[in-house]
């Protein structure tokens, strides 16, 4: 923000995105400046409330942690640009950044709160994309300020949101539903450790081994691939020898838990 898009009054995505908006109104239109990370902390009070409630303490943690982190780098580094005074280059690499930390804070049980805790939530509840509910929520950070300070730098922060939308759903895929069979001879037990840890319903079946003949079970489990690295961190601590094929599954039909 303070490399890319502040320098060149282009608005971030998300609480970031408004903290800006609402620092530089409240210092052209009252005789009072507040700096953006402030209002990004004050901003983010409630909704890391809404975290708490709805995505669990070490989500929340992970989240107060970000948050607290930007807020810091936001006041220490200066203002200025850090390669070019090229809006658009601006526009498109300062997107680019942003959306590759807070798609990689989702992927490991984070976010960087504001928005994205809101769009997460609604993501586990509705099964959409992530960039889907970013690029209609900060429709309004545009439509402002466009109406502010001028289309033009409203078209800028459209191009540098894309970006972001477009970034954030290739690392951040939980929208996206897979189906793993899991080939292991400890099937109880890898069983109980993976509904104990992913609360996903399991299909078990009898199977043999047509060259060695031996027993085995096979599990069926659908999940959705930002669970993909949970399962495997398990089936890598109950059965390192378990054989597993994932595919990428067009549709659920039926009861699958979502949130």
């Amino acid at each position: 923000m303070n490399c890319f898009l502040i320098p060149v009054h282009v608005y971030s995505s998300g609480f970031a995105g408004l903290a800006q908006l609402l620092s530089n109104i409240i210092g052209d239109f009252t005789p009072f400046t507040v700096s953006t990370g402030f209002l990004l902390a004050l901003l983010n009070i409630p909704v890391i409330i809404l975290a708490w409630k709805k995505l669990g303490r070490s989500f929340t943690f992970f989240s107060v942690l970000s948050v607290g982190v930007m807020t810091f780098f936001l006041e220490i580094i200066p203002v200025k640009p850090l390669f070019s005074h090229d809006i658009l280059l601006n526009s498109v690499f300062g997107g680019l950044i942003a959306a590759i930390g807070i798609g990689y804070t989702f992927k490991y049980g984070g976010s960087t709160g504001g928005l994205d805790i809101i769009a997460l939530v609604l993501s586990k509840l509705k099964g959409k994309s992530v960039g889907n509910y970013f690029f209609l929520f900060n429709a309004i950070i545009i439509l402002t300020a466009g109406y502010l300070y001028g289309m033009e730098k409203a078209l800028y922060t459209l191009v540098n949101l894309y970006v972001v939308t477009k970034v954030i759903d290739t690392i951040h895929t939980s929208h996206v539903k897979v189906t793993a069979m899991i080939i292991t001879s400890k099937g109880e037990e890898l069983s109980k450790e993976i509904h104990s840890k992913l609360v996903r319903g399991i299909t078990k079946m009898d199977a043999t081994g047509a060259f060695t003949n031996q027993e085995k079970d096979v599990l069926m489990i659908v999940l959705t691939r930002y669970e993909l690295y949970d399962l495997e961190h398990i089936i890598k601590q109950v059965d390192p020898k378990a054989f597993t094929n994932v595919v990428e599954t067009v549709d659920v039909l039926g009861e699958f838990r979502k949130a």
